[in-house]
């Protein structure tokens, strides 16, 4: 099987997990209390059954080879290993807990990617303790839970050298954002209900800090603190953390960017106030300091801190906005020549996959649509950047929390599509391009990984495509976006996000729509119903496709809008899986209007048993199917 397994960066609360720790010997100390999530970027591997050894084989993020690495599963040998420490040593330690408390045989781990950066606080470490407890759990059907994982990994990775903490092993919980609570031995672990999305880069300081020399200092403050520096050290990872961390979570939840950053700048500032006099050699953080300062970053960003023990190891900066996010990577690597990792915070969404269909013929854009898929056609992005049409597709669909983007394409068009998401470009073709450039190609590639695709063998239709889906969609909702649409939301929350919102409150399959006048009836999916939420959510009582006029005035009349003014679906949707039992009996059937296999007609089908609601969505739909609204894309979605 295929595992990955995220590394995890720490937004607030570094080094309370093992201060909290000491309240075993002392109660008087505050709990510990730490915000992570985990990272876009982590270790992948193949895994299988061996009868008594384990078989290693690794690749780094640099694509280099570490060769064929195997030891028996013998606990005596595997404890040596660990404590040897290195890259196997994170394998052999975990894999000795995991034998000293399982009935368990050996494996095969072929690492065959890593793209997360190694020794820059995204604890790579344990993510290859939770990778290897993880495949031991799954190979052999043990049965364990996330928790009971995160407890192998962690006992794994303390048989080495490293020192980890208990926060590290956070990365078992994949992307979603937690807190945890740290009370002497017991742990709580809660998921965080972010609002919002918000822009993470990770920068690499390229200098020098000793973690060890950082958390042997600190730890003097405790269990006691016996002068004024460790009473300050205590503070800090106390009272201070405790309430910067519950200022934090409400600024998660409530989707505050601005509140989040500043809460970033003010606990950098009271760890260099209070935590660097107890190890102010390794805690002057000279290169940290310039970047957080450093003008021109300014108007990007809203703040930022240090990373895991702090130092001149990483820092992490929150900026304004996706734009601003590669704004702030371009400045990095034109004025320090540093590397950095980009990262989008959001919240779990109660939908995983998304479908975009790009299997039409691309009639009325003809001749070009023979040259090039409609899909594939350029649009000027507001960071002024040329993408692909699906790429803005796919981006929105990210937004809104997705993890898996399903694309239906025609079988001759695969290779187009497969190309542009799954090859990297050329190392020569690289180099060539611009610092922001470079950090976007880095980003198209990780994209990439959550891209596939099915194939309509037969163009028989929108419904007909949407049902091509079926196997990889699963028995979950999913959302739907129209090939041939794109979306500028007018709120901090993207269109598609909007509709997850909606989603996770109601439960009931959804569509998105927008306010259009008589004369755009004729290209567009009309809906009508009651208000559930004034002007807002609809309760849909009739579904009609693309209705004249005279159908329009008579059927398709919403209270509140005016004469003339009609609700058209702004092709977004989440549906009910049990859409595909309506299309089945559709297709077997041969039910056809206008001699296609419709949505429209299954959606309709689903609204009558299952309910179906309508979001007017806060943003504004762009079209790319027909010249003239081609024309207006390319005029105003850039510059908006």
């Amino acid at each position: 099987m295929n595992l990955f397994v995220p590394g995890r960066i720490c937004l607030f609360g570094e080094h309370s997990d093992w201060a909290g720790g000491y309240r075993r010997a002392n109660p008087a100390i505050e709990k510990g209390y730490t915000l992570i999530t985990g990272t876009d970027q982590g270790i992948y591997a193949e895994v299988e059954a061996h009868p008594d050894s384990l078989h290693l084989m690794a690749t780094d993020n640099e694509g280099t080879q570490l060769g064929l690495y195997q030891i028996p599963m013998q606990p005596q040998t595997l404890l040596a290993e660990a404590q040897k420490g290195g890259f196997w040593s994170y394998i052999a330690g975990t894999a000795y807990v995991v034998l000293e408390r399982h009935a368990v045989g050996g494996l095969v781990i072929n690492n065959y990617k890593t793209t997360l950066p190694i020794k820059k606080g995204l604890s790579s470490s344990a993510a290859i303790c939770v990778l290897t407890a993880r495949a031991f759990n799954l190979i052999y059907d043990l049965n364990l839970t996330v928790r009971d994982e995160m407890e192998l990994a962690y006992l794994g990775e303390i048989t080495t050298p490293s020192r980890c903490g208990r926060m590290d092993q956070g990365c078992a919980f994949g992307r979603r954002p937690i807190m945890m609570t740290f009370d002497g031995d017991e742990m709580e672990v809660k998921e965080l209900p972010i609002e919002g999305i918000f822009h993470l880069v990770v920068v690499d300081l390229q200098a020098e800090k000793d973690t060890q020399r950082i958390l042997a200092d600190l730890n003097t403050a405790f269990p006691e603190a016996n002068d004024p520096v460790a009473r300050g050290v205590q503070e800090l990872l106390g009272p201070i953390n405790r309430r910067i961390v519950t200022e934090a979570r409400l600024a998660l939840e409530q989707g505050d960017a601005q509140r989040l950053g500043a809460l970033m700048s003010e606990a950098q500032s009271h760890f260099d106030r209070l935590a660097a006099p107890a190890s102010p050699k390794e805690l002057a953080s000279r290169m940290l300091h310039k970047v957080l300062a450093h003008p021109p970053l300014q108007q990007h960003i809203w703040g930022g801190k240090g990373v895991g023990s702090q130092g001149d190891g990483s820092v992490q900066l929150l900026a304004r906005s996706g734009a601003d996010q590669r704004a702030v990577v371009r400045i990095l690597e034109r004025d320090f020549q540093m590397p950095s990792v980009t990262m989008a915070i959001a919240g779990a969404s109660p939908i995983r996959k998304v479908l975009i269909p790009a299997a039409g013929f691309g009639t009325r854009m003809f001749p070009a649509s023979k040259a090039l898929r409609k899909e594939l056609f350029p649009i000027i992005d507001q960071d002024g950047i040329a993408k692909p049409a699906i790429l803005l597709l796919v981006e929105e669909a990210l937004s809104a929390g997705v993890e898996e983007v399903i694309i239906i394409v025609q079988p001759e068009d695969r290779a187009d599509f497969e190309n542009f998401f799954h090859t990297p470009i050329s190392p020569a073709h690289y180099i060539k391009l611009p610092a922001h450039l470079q950090g976007y190609a880095d980003h198209l590639a990780e994209i990439g990984q959550r891209v596939q695709f099915a194939v309509q063998e037969r163009q028989e239709g929108f419904g007909h495509a949407v049902y091509c889906a079926r196997e990889l969609l699963g028995d979950s909702p999913f959302m739907l976006l129209l090939g041939d649409h794109l979306y500028q939301t007018s709120s901090p929350r993207s269109c598609a996000r909007q509709l997850v919102q909606a989603y996770r409150q109601h439960e009931t399959s959804l569509v998105g729509l927008q306010k259009a006048s008589e004369d755009q009836l004729a290209h567009r999916g009309v809906v009508t119903g009651t208000w559930i939420d004034d002007g807002r959510l609809l309760s849909i009582t009739r579904f009609m496709e693309k209705p004249g006029t005279g159908e329009a005035r008579v059927h398709a009349r919403v209270e509140g809008l005016p004469e003339g003014e009609y609700l058209v679906l702004s092709g977004q949707y989440i549906i009910h899986p049990k859409v595909f039992d309506y299309l089945e009996a559709n297709i077997a059937e041969n039910r056809r209007e206008r001699g296609e296999i419709q949505l429209t007609t299954a959606l309709e089908q689903l609204r009558a048993s299952e309910g179906f609601y309508g979001l007017v969505v806060d943003g504004e739909t762009f079209d790319i199917g027909q010249p003239h609204l081609y024309l207006r894309t390319l005029r105003v979605f850039g510059s908006r």
